[in-house]
């Protein structure tokens, strides 16, 4: 899987700005959860062949009809498991375009050839999402369980680059690969790519056996101060995921700096919310549950059942998700809680509430909440 939830937003892009309550901007599509790697942070804690209760084609062309409906500048996020294992996919992804969505994916890499980019380009897919876990191959091939995924992952990106495919990096942060990233980063800057997109580990799935590997909130802090920096020293765009108080991290930084937080300094960290999940991001799994995001473990309904605008406008656990009221602890009564939220995902996985405050931020609210 190129990224660890579907989040890992190929599409994510200047004018990417979060949604609102009536469509959202970003809707990540678990088309298969068969994959060829068996990454040890794993959301989908993926399996090597197709399941059988995975929504079928007509099935997924009627969720697709039904997203296209709700907005025609929604980007679908197809996701897996390894999307390229689904045997549909590019009919799928040209109904997508067909239906005027900006149509992405995320591969792992290891199963781009020529001939599987030029389909991607033909089918309309406009980006794709690569990870990059380690800077040297045996970091990478020992995250991602199989020897050689790092020397095959480059081999598909060149393919990509070859067909004219624009490719992003994503990289999820990790206490064995901390020293790393800024190599990475590099990595991905010298490869072409147009993006890096930082993660900071969930631990669900697979990625509940690594506990030892999150980070603390210290060194969490310290990484995103580190992110903001770069933001004026490289020549691509960069985003923090399931990283939500990034946002109070830059607009701390730039108020300390005069700088204005506007998308022309800072791009869509400037523009888009912290946890956008249930609030402009939504997550549908391969049979065809929504959920908020793909770390968040919750059945918010299910597209086989009900309309997927219908799910996404009026889900109890959406509603509550977009009502500042509802949270809890210091998440709650934060000043920066409308450019962040917190992760709610996180926040679930500590405690079982996923309105409870985020585990994993050290920062205390200046002000008492209001009445």
């Amino acid at each position: 899987m190129a990224h660890p939830h579907g989040s890992g937003h190929p599409g994510s892009h200047p004018g990417g700005h979060p949604g609102g309550n009536d469509a959202p901007r970003l809707v990540a599509w678990e088309v298969t959860r068969a994959c060829n790697l068996t990454c040890l942070h794993c959301r989908a804690a993926a399996v090597d062949k197709p399941g059988p209760d995975e929504l079928t084609t007509a099935e997924g062309m009627r969720l697709i009809d039904q997203i296209a409906a709700m907005s025609r500048n929604i980007i679908l996020i197809m996701t897996g498991g390894e999307p390229l294992l689904r045997p549909d996919v590019f009919d799928l992804a040209a109904h997508g375009t067909a239906k005027g969505l900006r149509v992405v994916m995320a591969p792992n890499g290891t199963l781009i050839t020529p001939e599987i980019a030029k389909k991607m380009m033909a089918s309309g897919i406009q980006r794709i999402s690569i990870s990059l876990d380690g800077a040297a191959p045996g970091d990478h091939d020992r995250f991602r369980g199989v020897d050689g995924a790092f020397a095959r992952t480059m081999e598909g990106v060149k393919y990509a680059r070859e067909a004219g495919l624009e490719f992003q990096v994503n990289t999820t942060v990790t206490r064995g690969n901390l020293d790393q990233i800024e190599a990475i980063q590099d990595m991905a800057i010298s490869m072409g790519a147009v993006a890096h997109h930082i993660f900071l580990l969930v631990p669900t799935g697979r990625g509940r056996k690594l506990t030892g590997e999150i980070i603390s909130a210290g060194e969490y802090e310290r990484v995103l101060n580190w992110f903001y920096g770069r933001q004026f020293k490289v020549p691509v765009e960069l985003k923090a995921t399931c990283a939500p108080h990034y946002n109070r991290v830059l607009r701390q930084r730039a108020k300390d700096e005069g700088k204005k937080v506007d998308f022309a300094t800072f791009g869509l960290s400037a523009v888009s919310r912290g946890c956008l999940g249930g609030q402009g991001f939504v997550f549908v799994s391969h049979t065809g549950r929504v959920q908020p995001c793909g770390y968040l473990d919750l059945d918010c309904g299910q597209v086989r059942e009900n309309d997927f605008g219908d799910i996404y406008r009026t889900s109890p656990i959406f509603l509550d998700l977009r009502n500042k009221d509802c949270y809890k602890g210091k998440c709650g009564i934060c000043e920066y809680f409308t450019v962040c939220g917190g992760c709610r995902a996180r926040a679930f996985e500590a405690t079982g509430d996923y309105l409870a405050e985020e585990p994993l931020c050290l920062y205390q609210p200046g002000r008492a909440k209001r009445d």
